[in-house]
């Protein structure tokens, strides 16, 4: 079937009822038809909100299609080289040439990669979803585990879930991998272990959000070093004089500039809430009066999760000396939840009602 001897109108139905993996291996068949396809599915392409590179331990990258609305397609995948494999056929992606193959399930194409030219073929890659999809819509590199470094990829925003119980953690290797991957925009971080402490300069720290489970861990670290938005902390143990820390540090201005929302549980122990509010200095609203509430939206939402923060509703605040910016502060049921307001101190109070 020759496309290109049909009405503009019959092109763009043939094409409508293509999957998007399938139009993308089209695409590359020539700059007229990519133009082509391009015009035809605007629309289409108009309800993508994401793509997505998802890598695993073992260094394997899939690359998804997020539509609105929750629908998920898989586009492509980015695997290394296999000899005993001879489908291979050669495409130009951005000026590479580049072995594809089809994948003899899914009949998605698998771009493959030598060792030695694994970034630049996913730099390629990439470079052509921009110029295809467009710079509008979001790019996502998710990855899982710290064992492969994430590309530095332009438009890409980066998450990362890692999982350990090793005893034996190997800590330089993950401090490495936040060391040379880019900045982070959420990292998810599940220890049942206690590895060594990370260094206080960490680019982990800079990451805009993280959501850390800790379970033997008795002094977190975060509360002393995170550098981002929000964090979600659960850990085994905390102090009074812990909580003291942070909230002094973030009221004199030496630390926790950019922070929005601190979320923390305390998984064994308790708190004395009378005495950590006297403890930092807070400052209470009448009783009689109904407080503004803080909620704000998650910098990442996994999936299945709430996409805003937790409402915080408190008659209890503090104000940082700096700028005279508020936090409202409530401690219940092992949890401490701190919301930093965009607001001094008279426009805070304002909003109470």
């Amino acid at each position: 079937m020759i496309l290109s001897k049909y009405p503009y109108l019959v092109q763009r139905e043939i094409l409508h009822n293509m999957e998007i993996s399938e139009l993308l291996l089209l695409s590359f068949v020539s700059k007229n038809m990519k133009k082509l396809i391009k015009l035809s599915q605007m629309c289409r392409f108009s309800r993508i909100s994401s793509v997505d590179y998802s890598s695993d331990p073992k260094g394997l990258t899939d690359v998804h299609i997020e539509f609105k609305h929750d629908y998920r397609e898989h586009i492509m995948r980015i695997w290394e080289y296999e000899e005993a494999d001879n489908d291979y056929f050669k495409l130009n992606v951005s000026g590479k040439i580049i072995d594809f193959r089809i994948h003899e399930r899914y009949s998605y194409p698998v771009a493959s990669f030598h060792s030695y030219d694994k970034v630049s073929v996913i730099k390629s890659i990439h470079n052509y979803f921009l110029d295809f999809f467009g710079d509008s819509i979001e790019y996502w590199w998710k990855a899982v585990g710290y064992k492969h470094v994430v590309p530095q990829l332009q438009n890409v925003s980066a998450s990362a879930i890692i999982f350990d119980t090793d005893k034996d953690f190997p800590i330089r290797k993950f401090e490495n991998f936040f060391f040379s991957s880019p900045v982070f925009k959420n990292i998810e971080l599940f220890f049942l272990t206690k590895p060594e402490p990370l260094n206080p300069d960490s680019k982990f720290y800079q990451a805009e959000s993280v959501d850390i489970d800790q379970h033997e861990h008795t002094v977190p670290a975060i509360l002393r070093h995170f550098q981002g938005r929000q964090a979600f902390v659960r850990c085994h143990k905390c102090e009074t004089l812990e909580l003291k820390e942070f909230v002094d540090r973030w009221k004199s201005g030496e630390s926790f500039r950019k922070l929005e929302y601190l979320e923390f549980n305390i998984l064994h122990g308790r708190v004395n809430q009378n005495q950590l509010l006297n403890a930092i200095g807070a400052k209470h609203i009448d009783v009689t009066k109904t407080p503004p509430t803080h909620m704000l939206p998650k910098v990442f939402v996994s999936f299945g999760k709430k996409e805003t923060t937790d409402p915080i509703i408190s008659h209890t605040y503090v104000v940082r000396e700096s700028d005279n910016r508020v936090a409202s502060v409530l401690f219940e049921r092992r949890t401490f939840s701190f919301g930093v307001w965009d607001k001094t101190e008279e426009e805070f109070l304002e909003m109470v009602q």
